[in-house]
């Protein structure tokens, strides 16, 4: 019986801080990079499958100068790489696994109709000569500027298949995801990973093209070795019901108690590896052949595909123009920020300090006014989503002391998720106990207190 969540005992909370107790085995020394803006606390991406609530977050390497993976992978794009070879590295990619029949796809190119995956087809298909498939695994809930977007997309020529899953097994999973690990966008992400793999199979297309590797962004930089996804992340040796999580829970758990079946995990689960080996399934990263810039990939969407932005900025951040397809969006940031203390803000304004879109003191300033603002504009739409009425979910809803999901209960479960080293409670208002604003100012006045006690400048 999952049980309601109650109001976090602050005390409890504070002697956890005292004997330096932190969830999701993160660092309880938290520090900023020296380059933009994001914390050690940054989790690397998860195996899903995998993913328990006893998960031990591996987390942003930085290197002896305090400067993260990212900025230095960020560095290295600029300086290192060759990138009139690696185009060519691509253009020879295009011409192995380019069809010889007329009307035949080439490769698959998943994506919902954003910036980033408009960008990776259309580039494919007009300069490269590709026939992509373009596949889509559906937001949960659709934004209206989302769902033109996507029109948008396919109206600039491109062939789709639009995959939409079952509602109601989508949302107790996400429901399943929300109370276990505070992840509203897992389910989604399964979607994202494994619709792209299976249809390739089915259909004999030996060639995905992804937009970035999340080595852009974080992840170990040790995976910009190859331009290839590791096929872990959407394949497994053995389909083990008991070792297979959904929503934190296994598989057979989830058909013992919760009423699904077969048929319901079917697009959920991963492909059997031998299964991608033995029809040659190759999944790329665009980002690897050609130089990836996020708000070039926007100017060239609404420049090909007349793409549009949010009328209003995201809560959470200054943007308009990224993630911006789903309603749940908001909470997947949402929701990170709780965990790790990095709001959605610090995310947007690191990838573009990185670009030099922007200076890393006008990133602080931001993240200081926008960080984890709380997402209420589609507030209601993700409790309705998650609540699972007894007249909907008969076996399934007896599993929760209260099914239906309010304001209340949202805020109470959120506040479980605080790990003791990033909030401390004042006043009855949750703060960080690390911001990188305060950590700056501190640190400004160091510097500034060195300079005058400097023996150069003192009067003789």
């Amino acid at each position: 019986m999952i049980k309601k969540p109650q109001p976090i005992n602050i005390s409890l909370h504070e002697k956890d801080f005292q004997l330096g107790k932190t969830k999701f085995g993160l660092n309880s020394d938290v520090k900023f990079c020296s380059k933009c803006i994001i914390s050690n606390q940054r989790p690397n991406s998860e195996i899903e499958y995998k993913h328990i609530a006893s998960t031990k977050k591996r987390t942003i390497h930085f290197d002896e100068n305090g400067i993260c993976d990212a900025c230095n992978v960020a560095a290295s794009k600029k300086t290192k790489i060759d990138w009139e070879r690696r185009e060519q590295e691509l253009i020879q990619l295009c011409k192995k696994y380019k069809s010889n029949k007329k009307g035949e796809y080439d490769c698959i190119v998943p994506g919902s109709g954003g910036k980033d995956s408009f960008y990776t087809s259309h580039i494919l298909k007009y300069k490269y000569g590709m026939n992509p498939l373009t596949v889509t695994w559906s937001p949960n809930m659709y934004t209206e500027w989302g769902r033109k977007n996507m029109d948008n997309w396919v109206n600039s020529g491109f062939d789709n298949i639009l995959f939409t899953p079952d509602r109601k097994v989508q949302r107790l999973l996400t429901r399943l995801s929300v109370e276990n690990l505070f992840h509203p966008f897992q389910a989604f992400q399964f979607g994202q990973k494994s619709l792209a793999p299976r249809l390739a199979s089915k259909l004999n297309i030996k060639l995905i093209f992804y937009g970035e590797n999340q080595a852009e962004y974080g992840n170990s930089s040790d995976d910009l070795s190859s331009p290839l996804m590791s096929d872990r992340f959407f394949s497994l040796e053995n389909i083990d019901e008991d070792e297979i999580f959904l929503g934190g829970v296994s598989v057979s758990e989830l058909k013992s108690k919760y009423g699904l079946n077969d048929n319901d995990f079917n697009n959920y689960l991963p492909l059997k590896t031998e299964e991608v080996k033995k029809k040659n399934i190759e999944v790329h990263f665009l980002s690897h052949y050609l130089k990836w810039h996020p708000q070039a990939n926007y100017y060239y969407a609404v420049k090909h595909g007349n793409f549009i932005t949010s009328p209003e900025r995201m809560p959470g951040t200054y943007t308009k123009f990224a993630s911006i397809d789903d309603k749940m969006e908001d909470f997947n940031y949402y929701t990170l920020g709780i965990k790790y203390g990095i709001g959605w803000t610090s995310y947007v304004a690191s990838w573009e300090i990185r670009d030099g879109d922007l200076t890393r003191e006008e990133g602080i300033a931001l993240a200081k006014k926008y960080d984890l603002e709380f997402p209420s504009r589609f507030s209601q739409d993700l409790y309705d989503y998650i609540s699972l009425p007894s007249n909907e979910y008969p076996k399934a809803s007896k599993n929760f002391e209260e099914p239906i999901v309010d304001h209340e209960y949202f805020m109470n479960l959120h506040d479980k998720f605080r790990s003791p080293h990033i909030w401390k409670k004042e006043k009855n208002k949750w703060e960080l106990r690390h911001k990188i604003w305060e950590t700056e100012a501190k640190r400004n006045v160091s510097k500034k207190s060195d300079i005058y006690t400097w023996e150069g400048n003192k009067k003789k």
